[in-house]
């Protein structure tokens, strides 16, 4: 590997590094956006119903405003504690004013992504399609971790990515053809909408929300149809396993239930790094068969 390439691999995850830092702010806020809209929808329209003027409770939330702050003390973080993963060790994981505990999440999110960046510029070259692959594990590792937190996969994040990675495939960037992105989509949305409406006239309970359905979406557009079926196998063996091992520990959350987008997203990271084609193998290893 020479000079050059290395750079652009340094560049590639000092820059994820930042992105990750405005992950974090995502991943944090976004819900929140979205639960203040919904309120803000349903007051609106009670006060149509009622002829009444409608004020809102709270000024709006965006990823800009207010200033990132501790949830503890309310102190407004500024720019130097603020540096991806050097400010939370120089602060040695707590607030700088009353000494609560940083999540270590923060940092780790600021790795994972330069992390991913750095591959992806070593395994695709400073070139759009290496960009492209960095937005696709930037948008996943976002959906992830909001999934996992609040069971809610944001179409602000989820139908960009299935246009994205329609236009990707169009532009020759993700080594599949056109129809197999657009098949992949296809498949991708109406298998799970299918299985979903199948158990719940079966049960009477929802299995899944629309949103899992809009994330294999996207994974078929990055991937084509013929990675969907490894794909689905390897989030739903792993996703069974977490689900009977926190079960076990008492873990669950309330309904018992856990978000299934986390183990899409596990399985897409599996065939972006490894190939669709080695999604079974690197499930029976993991399983031990």
């Amino acid at each position: 590997m020479d000079f050059v390439s290395l750079c652009d691999i340094a560049l590639a995850g000092l820059l994820g590094l930042l992105i990750g830092s405005f992950l974090n702010v995502v991943i944090h806020r976004l819900p929140q956006m979205m639960e203040q809209q919904w309120d803000a929808e349903c007051a609106q329209h009670q006060a149509a119903k009622t002829d009444t003027a409608y004020t809102p409770a709270t000024p709006a939330i965006t990823l800009s405003r207010p200033r990132s702050r501790c949830p503890h003390c309310q102190h407004t973080i500024s720019w130097i504690e603020n540096i991806p993963v050097v400010s939370w060790l120089f602060l040695r994981g707590k607030c700088k004013q009353c000494r609560q505990r940083i999540s270590v999440r923060y940092p780790l999110v600021e790795i994972a992504t330069a992390s991913l960046f750095a591959w992806c510029i070593h395994h695709w070259g400073f070139t759009p399609a290496g960009w492209a692959w960095c937005g696709f594990s930037a948008a996943l590792l976002t959906l992830a971790l909001i999934d996992w937190d609040t069971t809610f996969l944001p179409d602000d994040i989820t139908l960009p990515l299935v246009w994205a990675g329609l236009l990707a495939t169009a532009l020759g960037w993700t080594g599949i053809t056109l129809n197999n992105a657009v098949w992949g989509a296809v498949a991708g949305y109406v298998s799970l909408w299918s299985i979903y409406w199948g158990f719940k006239l079966l049960t009477g309970k929802e299995g899944m929300g629309y949103g899992d359905f809009k994330l294999f979406a996207a994974l078929g557009a990055w991937f084509g149809w013929q990675a969907l079926v490894p794909m689905i196998l390897m989030a739903s063996v792993i996703g069974a396993i977490v689900g009977i091992v926190m079960k076990l520990r008492s873990n669950l959350r309330e309904g018992g239930y856990i978000p299934f987008g986390p183990f899409l997203a596990g399985a897409g990271f599996t065939a972006m790094l490894f190939g669709p084609e080695s999604i079974l193998s690197t499930l029976f290893q993991a399983l031990g068969l």
